[in-house]
């Protein structure tokens, strides 16, 4: 084998990580990294399983829908891309997070 020097890789925008994409066209989308799961409910809602999970140092569920029940994401580490929502329950306003992309750490 033989070793050498090579030229830097440059990463082109049609090569950019799907997160990095959605960042740059979505002004409201965050994106967390490594946190801990504390909390994990999945409950029926229609056709679909409403997903409601809690982070270690956050106040503020997270939500997300999937098309059948999946394993439990209690302790795990995540990554997650999400937007900041106001939902109305009774007159009363609660911020939650709606998760657009999560993926296990």
């Amino acid at each position: 084998m033989r070793y050498g020097l090579c030229a830097p890789i440059q990463f082109s925008p049609a090569k950019m990580s799907d997160v990095k994409r959605l960042l740059k066209k979505h002004n409201k989308l965050n994106q967390l990294d490594m946190a801990q799961v504390v909390s994990h409910v999945q409950r029926e809602q229609g056709d679909w399983v409403l997903n409601t999970i809690m982070l270690a140092d956050y106040d503020v569920p997270f939500r997300y829908k999937r098309k059948k029940v999946y394993k439990s994401l209690t302790g795990a580490r995540v990554n997650l891309t999400f937007y900041p929502e106001t939902e109305s329950v009774a007159g009363v306003d609660f911020e939650i997070m709606t998760v657009v992309r999560i993926r296990r750490s």
